[in-house]
């Protein structure tokens, strides 16, 4: 116990709280700007995704992709790389899933795992190209990676448009129910919320991001690579190689949130004409968990949160959607600024230097 509070109550842990309260805060000034009731509109917010058994399972259907997508720029950000493709990753993964959903035709036991693997292993490969380019050619990952986006998503209409394409309708044929995600008796207990094996699917992920970069070899040698890759050459490491490994297994939770929205919400894909834009949402994830497994799957609980309760808020308190972008945005904003957490912090640091002085 006395560990745990230890960790609570640690700076690292202590700046992004205040910082979560600073944005609150800034919010609400917003709102009393714009002519609006912030404890009004706070309360509804928390009433949209506490109010019933429906808006919770919502809530949490929209956290699950964001937990991937942050631990996808969270793991690049800890090998020293800033994978910014996210949002490619995402599409080529619901792409190929969305291939073998609709494709094939296979028992729920082998269908189901055989979209998933598809789906992760594309959205991996897909950020092995923005690693490769690095490594062997040396250009910049988030040059790449932005283009790729672009590369996806048109790639990825062309695949519906061409093979996948419902007659008549601006989306797919709907998956096969064996290579279905949802949970049917748990969508039933919160109201038919659209409750799947990608929440799980996601916790699992935060699992083997810690386990791997932390527990393993492979992962000391990922974040020796990306702390200082000339030391780690001179230690005998293969840099290059260790580049489009991290990038790759970096594109697989991406790819991931990919395939759990497609097989366990929507059922089908659609022809956008943008992306859905969680691979973005995830790289303030990742900022705000402090690149953290543990810290990802809590930012994206917030983020989850904020996004869905937004709904709340428009309703209940006539408070624009727009709102709760600058709540989010002031959040980030007070993370990256630690200078100003700190400096409100400072009462507090020397009152504690006090306290062990004496």
């Amino acid at each position: 116990m006395d560990k745990l509070i230890k960790i609570v109550t640690k700076d690292s842990a202590l700046v992004p709280l205040v910082a979560i309260l600073m944005g609150l805060l800034f919010g609400a000034l917003v709102m009393l700007a714009g002519g609006y009731n912030p404890l009004t509109a706070y309360s509804a917010l928390v009433g949209k995704v506490f109010g019933d058994p429906y808006d919770f399972g919502e809530t949490i259907r929209e956290i699950t992709p964001l937990i991937l997508t942050g631990l996808s720029v969270a793991f690049a950000f800890r090998t020293g790389l800033f994978n910014i493709g996210g949002e490619g990753q995402f599409m080529m993964g619901m792409t190929a899933a969305s291939v073998i959903g609709i494709k094939l035709q296979l028992p729920w036991f082998i269908h189901a795992p055989l979209a998933v693997v598809a789906g992760a292993l594309i959205g991996g490969l897909w950020g092995a190209l923005a690693g490769y380019l690095k490594a062997k050619r040396g250009v910049n990952e988030v040059i790449t990676t932005i283009m790729l986006n672009w590369i996806a998503l048109f790639l990825s209409n062309y695949v519906v448009n061409q093979f996948l394409l419902q007659p008549g309708q601006q989306r797919s044929y709907p998956t096969q129910d064996s290579a279905s995600l949802s949970i049917g008796w748990l969508s039933e207990l919160m109201g038919n919320a659209r409750m799947h094996w990608g929440t799980v699917i996601a916790l699992a992920a935060a699992t083997v991001f810690y386990v791997l970069l932390w527990k393993t070899k492979q992962g000391y040698e990922l974040r020796a690579v990306g702390h200082n890759p000339h030391a780690a050459r001179y230690a005998g490491m293969n840099v290059n190689r260790n580049i489009v490994k991290s990038m790759f297994i970096s594109g697989i939770f991406a790819g991931l949130a990919g395939v759990v929205d497609v097989l366990g919400v929507f059922h089908y894909q659609t022809v956008v004409a943008a992306s859905p834009g969680y691979g973005f949402d995830g790289v303030a994830v990742a900022l705000l968990g402090g690149n953290t497994p543990l810290g990802v799957v809590l930012a994206a609980v917030l983020f989850g949160s904020l996004t869905y309760g937004s709904a709340g808020m428009s309703f209940a308190a006539d408070v624009p959607p727009e709102i709760i972008r600058v709540v989010i945005g002031s959040v980030i904003f007070f993370v990256a600024t630690h200078g100003i957490v700190r400096w409100v912090l400072l009462p507090i640091y020397a009152k504690r230097k006090k306290e062990e002085a004496a």
